[in-house]
């Protein structure tokens, strides 16, 4: 990881307390930069938050899942106090379903985890394992690249059935949050080289047993203020123009030298339409997915993980929320790329997210609650063309849905962030109260 650079102290605006603007604001601050943060909400977080709860002491607006490839995010876990194995659990890659059926990767470098884990993989027949290995061989010789407007169902053609129903897919769904049908393939292929045949540890699963707050979003908060970062929240902005002479003025705040705009891609076409009217188009152009989850009662269970793979119904994922450091008995049933259940929605989603569970583990449970992410993340279909970062001279866009390789996750979302701080403390040289009017 690069470290922080150091030119001409700026002021910069970060617009949005997500984690790719928390993730620039500390970046920024680092290279002794003035930072003032702003968001619309009363709280940090974004997309990625926990929000008061009638039903549980605290509830995070959905079930987030990390893994071991999420160098950044992880690192800057850390540069802000927290120490990611208090509050993360750290578990092997498992696909496995209620039966115990599916892939379970071991410990080891990568590849070796992989290639073990496939040869073991018992319920899979010999001969889908091997065209499985022979699959993984050519996505390593041909540098993990594919044609860019091919779909992930259309890159599977001839991977045996078991093998795209019970890995392909679900690692899809799960980290692209689109259907296989209409998901980039490139995008899974870069998110398969990173994760399953990344360093040690890199596939691993690591899944929140503390809130999403104490995970970053409010260490980071405090972190920043310490050092002296103006707050306002519960502030959402209006109007962005150039300032008189140079730099930028954000509504009535004092003007700044540069601008990151880490708020929505919706908020941020808004706000620039008159600026970057191409990029404004761009940016409203993108199409989301949502996600839809529900929290379960049901009698406490004995798992062999605290994630399992489900299949033949609306959800592809369940967790144990007691073995996370939740109430005994509570779990999750997580629905992505879910359009058709959100469009029936929420009372029938949770409906039908309840007899899912039923199916899989008896019926002995009731429904707890259930949430709709409209928007969750941002549909990664093959060949979107997507936002970049800098905007205009002088402003730029930080969040997961702007350029680059990866789909709307975590780490997508403090990679860019960082980024974009890296780049406006490298563009303030010479540039600071000497900035042109923005290009349209």
């Amino acid at each position: 990881m690069a470290g922080p650079l150091t030119t001409a102290p700026q002021r910069v605006a970060v617009v949005g307390a997500g984690w790719a603007g928390l993730a620039a604001a500390v970046e920024l601050v680092d290279a002794g930069h003035a930072v003032t943060l702003i968001d619309m909400a009363a709280q940090p977080g974004g997309r990625a938050r926990s929000t008061p709860s009638t039903t549980l002491p605290q509830q995070d607006n959905g079930q987030h899942i990390l893994i071991g490839a999420y160098r950044d995010t992880l690192a800057m876990m850390r540069r802000v106090g927290v120490d990611p194995d208090a509050v993360l659990l750290r578990t092997r890659l498992s696909l496995r379903d209620p039966q115990g059926r599916g892939l379970a990767l071991g410990g080891g470098p990568a590849t070796v985890a992989f290639a073990l884990g496939v040869l073991r993989w018992q319920d899979c027949p010999w001969p889908d394992r091997l065209a499985l290995l022979r699959l993984a061989l050519g996505w390593r010789l041909g540098g993990f690249r594919c044609e860019p407007d091919q779909s992930v169902q259309e890159f599977a053609q001839g991977c045996p059935p078991s093998v795209y129903q019970a890995l392909l897919e679900p690692l899809c769904v799960a980290a692209l949050n689109t259907p296989a049908p209409q998901a980039s393939a490139q995008v899974m292929l870069t998110v398969l080289r990173d994760a399953l045949f990344g360093g040690p540890g890199s596939a691993d699963l690591l899944l929140p047993r503390a809130p999403l707050d104490a995970l970053f979003p409010r260490p980071a908060l405090a972190w920043l203020m310490q050092r002296g970062v103006a707050w306002h929240p519960r502030r959402p902005v209006r109007q962005l123009r150039p300032a008189p002479g140079a730099g930028w003025q954000v509504d009535d705040l004092p003007p700044v030298d540069q601008v990151v705009l880490a708020c929505s891609a919706t908020e941020a076409a808004r706000l620039v339409h008159p600026l970057a009217p191409h990029w404004s188009r761009q940016a409203l152009a993108i199409r989301y997915q949502p996600i839809a989850t529900a929290w379960i009662d049901a009698p406490p269970a004995r798992w062999t993980a605290p994630m399992l793979r489900l299949s033949d119904g609306p959800a592809q994922f369940a967790f144990d929320l007691s073995a996370l450091g939740g109430p005994p008995g509570c779990f999750t049933l997580v629905a992505s790329g879910a359009a058709d259940l959100a469009a029936q929605g929420a009372a029938a989603a949770g409906q039908a997210l309840l007899a899912h569970w039923q199916r899989c583990f008896g019926p002995d449970a009731r429904l707890r609650s259930v949430r709709i992410e409209k928007r969750a993340t941002f549909a990664c279909t093959p060949g979107l063309a997507r936002p970049a970062a800098r905007v205009a001279p002088s402003l730029w866009a930080a969040g997961d849905y702007v350029e680059g390789p990866y789909p709307a996750t975590l780490e997508g979302a403090v990679r860019t962030g960082r980024q974009v701080a890296l780049a406006v403390a490298a563009s303030g040289a010479g540039q600071v109260l000497g900035m042109k009017s923005p290009s349209t």
